[in-house]
């Protein structure tokens, strides 16, 4: 598919490449009163076709000062030289990417589109229905409640239908991907930013290589990405750790909403939802947990104001996130708690325990993430879930044999209580019957003996 509004030149160079010579593909690089008129300009006419544009730069309405231009520049020369590091540099500063423009050639460099991929087109729509998407019709009629401000109903609903198209397409061209509730929030993002062709791709790689975790069967693998967060507390606030010790155990669900997003589900601004994905599509997955911790180490004060003892309270607040949103300073405050901290650092054997195959150790090297396949995150995918498979199996049967052990404790006690009797007649001499009781003693190890060996077998099928 192409875009329909072909009368808008900044949308076009927006999804071009940067030209060979150095001149970036942006025209309003050169603060013409041409270039001014089309930013500020109202949204073009409703197209004859059914695909809508991505939004354009409208959104900023005040020209790009000199020191921002040269930004531009740079981002678009580390993009044609696929420097990943630089490219990360520029989406952590002030100001991130910039532009929309720039972002439609930098974000599918940062996510590592058009690169081992096969090109065959497939037509998604003679493909079998996937489980989920009564759910995603449901979902998708509740998106754009935000952003794009000022569109008709037609064009607001013609990018529901896009929306809907580009999450069933991906969904049913991998169909062991689960879908969950606000997946839409963060795929809108991409398709108001990168527009309905472009999206596709990322939408696929971003879901089988950056938020995989998010997908799989149950929420074991989200739940890892939860469990960080105590330890990143600890090691950068302890007293505010202690404090949330309460409403962070066993599972700080209270961050959920907002890292499962990638936080586009909470903020309300389209500058700042664009601004925060410059940032997270350049960084590791560990990264949007990092930014949970700096938001709630920005709130100590307060929280340090509510009882301890009081964890609901606490879950409450920590669940919404404070607004307004100082972005650049969370954003700065991220990148160096992230680099003073580190995953692999964190305390309580957090890391060792996090899967081999979690998107938190397969997005630590931005080069070997660029070079994954689709292929290869579907096969991490099928490792993880058998892994959790595996631990939910022998979790089950470690339940089963405490709910028995708790069954049976009374008569336990009473049979141990026996033994001791026995032997403290045989002690004593009172007992003349030592050689059987030894039997009886022998007899009962045995069983025990044998009772751990069937636990070991029937936990050996799982492992």
């Amino acid at each position: 598919m192409a875009p329909a509004d072909n009368t808008n030149q900044a949308e076009h160079a927006a999804t071009a490449q940067p030209s060979s010579d150095g001149e970036t593909t942006r025209q309003f690089m050169n603060g013409s009163e041409d270039d001014e008129m089309e930013r500020t300009a109202p949204d073009d006419p409703e197209p004859a076709q059914d695909i809508v544009s991505p939004v354009n730069s409208s959104w900023q309405k005040d020209p790009l000062a000199p020191d921002d231009k040269e930004k531009v520049t740079n981002i678009l020369a580390a993009c044609r030289n696929r420097d990943l590091e630089a490219l990360a540099r520029f989406a952590a500063s002030q100001g991130g990417l910039i532009e929309d423009e720039v972002r439609r050639t930098a974000w599918p460099i940062l996510l590592g589109c058009h690169q081992h991929e096969p090109t065959d087109h497939v037509d998604w729509t003679k493909l079998e229905w996937h489980r989920d998407e009564e759910q995603v019709e449901l979902d998708v009629n509740r998106s754009f409640v935000y952003y794009p401000e000022n569109e008709s109903k037609q064009r607001l609903d013609r990018r529901k239908s896009e929306l809907s198209d580009l999450i069933t397409s991906v969904l049913r061209q991998h169909p062991i991907l689960c879908y969950f509730q606000g997946y839409h929030d963060i795929v809108q993002v991409l398709l108001l930013v990168l527009g309905a062709d472009a999206a596709e791709a990322a939408v696929a790689r971003l879901s089988l290589l950056r938020i995989r975790d998010f997908m799989l069967p149950t929420l074991s693998g989200a739940e890892s990405h939860l469990h960080l967060l105590p330890a990143i507390l600890y090691a950068a606030d302890k007293e505010l750790y202690q404090h949330l010790s309460g409403a962070t155990q066993p599972t700080p669900f209270f961050a959920l909403a907002a890292t499962l997003t990638l936080y586009a589900h909470d903020i309300e601004e389209y500058g700042d939802i664009a601004r925060l994905f410059d940032y997270l599509l350049a960084t590791e997955a560990a990264v949007p947990v990092y930014l949970f911790a700096v938001i709630v180490m920005s709130r100590k004060k307060e929280l340090l104001e509510i009882d301890h003892d009081e964890p609901e309270m606490l879950h409450s607040i920590l669940s919404k996130l404070p607004k307004p949103l100082d972005l650049e300073g969370l954003i700065s405050r991220t990148n160096t708690l992230f680099t003073q901290h580190p995953p692999h650092r964190l305390p309580f054997l957090i890391w060792p325990r996090i899967s081999a195959y979690s998107v938190l150790k397969t997005t630590r090297d931005p080069h070997a993430l660029a070079k994954q396949t689709l292929a290869q995150g579907e096969a991490l995918f099928q490792k993880q879930a058998a892994q959790i498979r595996r631990q939910d199996a022998v979790k089950r049967v470690r339940d089963s044999i405490q709910v028995l052990g708790y069954r049976y404790r009374r008569p336990a006690r009473w049979t141990g209580a026996a033994v001791l009797v026995a032997v403290l007649a045989v002690y004593l001499g009172r007992g003349n019957g030592a050689e059987g009781l030894g039997g009886w003693i022998s007899m009962a190890l045995g069983a025990r003996v044998k009772a751990g060996e069937l636990v070991q077998q029937v936990l050996g099928r799982f492992w």
